[in-house]
């Protein structure tokens, strides 16, 4: 008789057991400072809604967004109603903003979770309306209007029709106003003050007509830094409280200074542990297709890590970890599980050592913004690019 295999007790078992040495430890100290660092910066006048779509840009959202509501944050950011949901499960009290609004269907399940939807068309305000007062509920939402960036929120000229909406709308309250500057970074790019100015005469047109919302919002975390003018009386920080932000350019080249630099520290180290190491000859070809030949004998370590941990593929022949406080290049194309780099020279080093392939060590550092110039993408996708398969360690 085969043997019962129980479901239940092999889920638990795997939770329980780290198979695959391959895990990313997440500070939570270094979240909340980051979140002090913000909140110093723009003063106790300006409230922060802190970013967390996308599981907190790859650092887990219940989690950084506990410590972020015990540090003081009143407001949330998330994409949807789906990544809402488990924070209201995980027991987060804040006010959660749904930045994309929401799907046809949804209505009943925001005003139940108490949630903040953004609108920004006739449509979803009629919507809304109508599951609020089946709910018999007065419920905030946050106007978003499209001042230049081109992709969701009203147009200056649907104005009137959207504020005839919202005065019909007896069970909604417009709590808030938003828009998103397009190229915050570009410190000389004309299209922000134009848009900023686009988006007070929407202000004051509203103002005109009634409506006129305590929680005004432009900031990201670019403008956060360099653009004091559009911080409102709400911004919206996303990577900044993760430790990082773009560079920022003028006339196409990077420009650094005290007044744009944000005391930050990365919240996230990304670490593997060596899982062979081998002894090759000189001229041998690595990995597939191999594009890398050694030059020398080597000594390589394979790690347990690859492009379906969200390893950049584009980092192959590129990239570096940092092994025993000394930088390790990587050799060969990275492939789906594995990776191999040079450790030739390299003192003590035994199977099992840690490598780090994002954060510091002693001096040594390699970080997603190195990452994402040899990929030619951006930070955040490397962030978000690290798969679920990769456990996530809070620490604190």
């Amino acid at each position: 008789m085969p043997a019962i295999i129980d479901p239940v007790a092999t889920i638990e078992l795997a939770k329980r057991v780290a198979t695959r040495p391959t895990w990313a430890e997440v500070s939570l100290t270094a979240l909340r400072q980051n979140f002090r660092t913000v909140q110093k910066h723009i003063g106790s006048g300006v409230t922060v809604c802190a970013i967390v779509k996308a599981d907190a840009y790859g650092h887990g959202a219940v989690e950084c967004s506990r410590a972020l509501e015990e540090e003081g944050v009143r407001w949330f950011g998330v994409t949807s109603l789906d990544e809402a949901i488990p924070l209201r499960e995980a027991g987060i009290r804040g006010r959660i903003l749904l930045l994309t609004g929401f799907w046809r269907g949804e209505e009943e399940e925001i005003v139940r979770l108490h949630l903040t939807p953004t609108v920004w068309e006739p449509g979803q305000i009629e919507l809304f309306e109508k599951a609020a007062a089946r709910l018999s509920a007065k419920h905030s939402v946050h106007l978003k209007v499209d001042t230049g960036m081109g992709r969701l929120g009203a147009s200056p000229q649907d104005l009137r029709h959207i504020s005839a909406a919202l005065k019909s709308a007896a069970h909604l309250v417009v709590e808030g106003l938003s828009t998103h500057l397009a190229s915050s970074e570009i410190l000389d790019a004309p299209s922000v003050a134009e848009q900023l100015q686009s988006f007070e005469q929407v202000r004051q047109f509203l103002r005109n007509e009634g409506i006129d919302p305590p929680l005004v919002h432009a900031a990201n975390t670019g403008a956060v830094i360099s653009r004091r003018e559009s911080w409102n009386t709400m911004v919206r920080p996303g990577i900044a409280l993760y430790g990082y932000f773009l560079p920022f350019e003028r006339a196409g080249r990077e420009v650094s200074g005290s007044g744009l630099r944000l005391g930050v520290k990365p919240v996230l180290t990304w670490k593997t542990r060596i899982l062979s190491l081998r002894d090759v000859r000189a001229n041998q070809a690595l990995g597939y297709g191999g594009i890398y030949v050694t030059k020398a004998p080597a000594r390589i370590a394979v790690l347990p890590v690859g492009y379906a941990d969200g390893f950049n593929r584009a980092l192959s022949s590129r990239g570096r970890v940092i092994v025993r406080e000394h930088y390790a290049p990587i050799v060969g194309r990275i492939s789906m599980d594995l990776t191999l780099v040079d450790v030739t020279g390299l003192p003590g080093i035994e199977v099992g050592d840690e490598a780090i392939l994002l954060g510091s060590s002693e001096g040594l550092s390699v970080d997603a913004r190195e990452h994402a110039a040899l990929a030619n993408t951006v930070l955040y996708e490397i962030l978000c690019g690290i798969s679920k398969r990769v456990p996530r360690r809070h620490v604190s």
